[in-house]
């Protein structure tokens, strides 16, 4: 089966490439990828290379497909898995697949599997590890988007708090309590604030802040208060850039008490240090947002950690029970994973995606495998269809749902492009 893939040798150093895949083992799969959400991590390990701890040091000599948020079709099952999995269903993959102890990951570490590809083969280990998820949603995109939906369920499940007197912990943020998301809607955190209105352990209070009063006024008009009322959460929407002091200012929504849920989005230490500066007694700060600089500080209060019990966890991606809950979740229409998209793209399109993404404002960046188009942002969808007839038509299905991606411009994509590359 030849495929075409982008494919990572070095640091900077991605080729998008024709190439055949090997025939399937009896323990391996047959897939055809549909679209893929570029990540931050997949930025990082271009920047990095070898470097990347999931990267293979020789991968100037055997390159690795990039990509690890994918969806697709099932096209060929090996004889092992020929009870379990089907020619035709849909999937979703976990990338986290820990086999045997590795940080390997599709997207990082295979020759054969990643997102940024038309067709892979997928090795027996993600069926072992059951980290081949089958989809039932309608669409692909949300396939595509539960993997880092499930980042943002294992980051609230990661939290914890303590019981007085006794060593233990208890899992989870605070069932009511006060919870603060910190330079939160980008992608990610659009994704958190999904989820933490939509699962059944909320908060009653939900205050969610930014610098950029247009990228908060979007995130306000997608989860809505009415929506957050609905759910017995009273959200806030802060722009902390134009308030003097942010911490005071974000206390004052707790009559002073603080927060018991904090989750910082950005990687800026005054990002740290503000959330550190909320926390309430038992307070639990999530640092959500993953440095590119090894040597990466910020300031703690450590009167706090002794006499008011707060404290920190880190996380980093989510797990395979995570995924699952969000599909499933999905499947429910309890979530909505095109607020994450803001631009659309072709295979084409992913090395300049990839190499400028800090620099690419928005939300996810999507891209369908099997179709060639320039990255282009939703909003600009209008604009460009005063000429081209394809781009007025999407406008036309994008705006039936608030500016938001959805199946029917999908289709409308795929069954347009699709064909004419053919």
């Amino acid at each position: 089966m030849l495929t075409n893939a982008v494919r990572l040798y070095g640091k900077n150093d991605l080729r998008l490439e024709k190439f055949e895949l090997p025939q399937i083992k009896d323990d391996e799969i047959l897939a055809k990828v549909v679209c893929d959400s570029i990540c931050m991590s997949t930025y990082k390990a271009a920047m990095q290379g070898a470097d990347h701890k999931r990267v293979p040091d020789d991968v100037e000599k055997n390159p690795t497909i990039m990509g690890h948020e994918f969806c697709g079709v099932i096209e060929q099952v090996g004889a092992k898995w020929a009870d379990q999995f089907k020619p035709g269903q849909k999937f979703a993959i976990q990338p986290n697949i820990n086999y045997k102890g590795q940080p390997w990951a599709p997207g990082y570490s295979f020759k054969t599997i990643g997102g940024n590809a038309t067709y892979i083969v997928i090795p027996g280990m993600f069926m072992e590890c059951g980290c081949l998820l089958p989809y039932k949603g309608e669409d692909f995109f949300g396939g595509s988007l539960s993997e880092p939906l499930s980042c943002v369920a294992g980051t609230f499940k990661a939290m914890y708090h303590t019981t007085n007197g006794v060593y233990e912990h208890k899992m989870g943020i605070k069932e009511g309590g006060k919870m603060a998301l910190l330079a939160s809607v980008g992608p990610m955190g659009l994704a958190a604030i999904d989820y933490i209105m939509h699962t059944d352990r909320r908060p009653s209070l939900l205050v969610i802040t930014d610098i950029d009063q247009t990228r908060l006024d979007r995130a306000a008009s997608i989860f809505t208060k009415e929506e957050a009322a609905r759910m017995g959460i009273d959200v806030h929407y802060v722009n902390t850039g134009a308030t003097e002091n942010p911490a005071e200012a974000l206390l004052a929504l707790t009559d002073g008490t603080g927060y018991d849920d904090v989750v910082a989005f950005a990687p800026v230490p005054v990002v740290i240090e503000q959330a550190d500066a909320i926390l309430g007694n038992d307070g639990c700060l999530n640092f959500f947002a993953g440095p590119s600089k090894k040597d990466f500080y910020a300031k703690l209060n450590f009167y706090n950690v002794h006499y008011a019990s707060t404290h920190i966890v880190g996380t980093s991606g989510g797990n395979t029970d995570d995924m699952k809950e969000c599909l499933e979740m999905m499947g429910e229409n309890k979530l909505t994973p095109a607020a994450l998209v803001t631009h659309i793209g072709g295979i084409d399109a992913v090395i300049d995606t990839t190499l400028n993404l800090p620099k690419i404002p928005g939300g996810k960046k999507l891209i369908y495998t099997h179709i060639n188009m320039p990255l282009t942002a939703i909003t600009e969808f209008e604009e460009k269809g005063k000429t081209d007839p394809m781009y007025k038509k999407l406008d036309e299905l994008t705006k039936k749902t608030n500016g938001l991606w959805n199946k029917e411009a999908e289709d409308y994509l795929l069954n347009t492009l699709a064909k004419e590359e053919k």
